[in-house]
Order: C-alpha cells, then sequence, then structure tokens
C-alpha cells in the first residue's frame, strides 16, 4: 500500500470545500431563526469541530467571544462573518 503525500494546497481545497458545504447548509436551513448568543458546544457542533479546534479559534483571535463567569458565549452573526472573511475563490 503506498503513502499519500497531502500538500498544503490539498489542506486549502479541503478548506474551501469546507466552508462552501458550511455556507450551504446555513443558507438552505428552513428552520427558525437561529439564537443570537450561541454556548460552545452549539458552535462546535455547528461548525463540526473539536473543543480544542473552537479553543486555538479564541486563542488567536478568530472567533470573538464572550466570558460571563465560567460561560463562553459567541454571537451568530460574527460566526458567520468569520466564514465570509475567510472564503476563498479558487481561479482555476
Amino acid at each position: 500500500m503506498g503513502a499519500t503525500i497531502i500538500t498544503t494546497q490539498d489542506l486549502m481545497e479541503f478548506k474551501v470545500e469546507l466552508l462552501e458545504d458550511i455556507k450551504e447548509l446555513l443558507q438552505n436551513h428552513n428552520g427558525p431563526m437561529p439564537k443570537k448568543w450561541l454556548k460552545s458546544n452549539e458552535v462546535r457542533e455547528l461548525l463540526g469541530i473539536s473543543p480544542g479546534t473552537l479553543q486555538n479559534l479564541r486563542i488567536n483571535g478568530t472567533l470573538p467571544y464572550t466570558k460571563i463567569g465560567g460561560v463562553l458565549y459567541y454571537e451568530y452573526h460574527e460566526i458567520m462573518e468569520v466564514l465570509e472573511q475567510n472564503k476563498i475563490h479558487n481561479r482555476i
């Protein structure tokens, strides 16, 4: 069995596809309007990420948050803004 090499370009393409899929899911969501403030577990479920990834997004300043007591809150529209700001348009 041969080894598979994953390049930086492969990872960038995966990121683009993932962001597009998330955006499509959110646009096609026909349910009630999302809550303004989401807790960490709701954000992880929304984005399909692990607790460690969410922590990294906080630490590196990618995802803004508010902390009240020991609970972290994320504003829904700011999550959507981060997704839009990080959108990459490949021009082949």
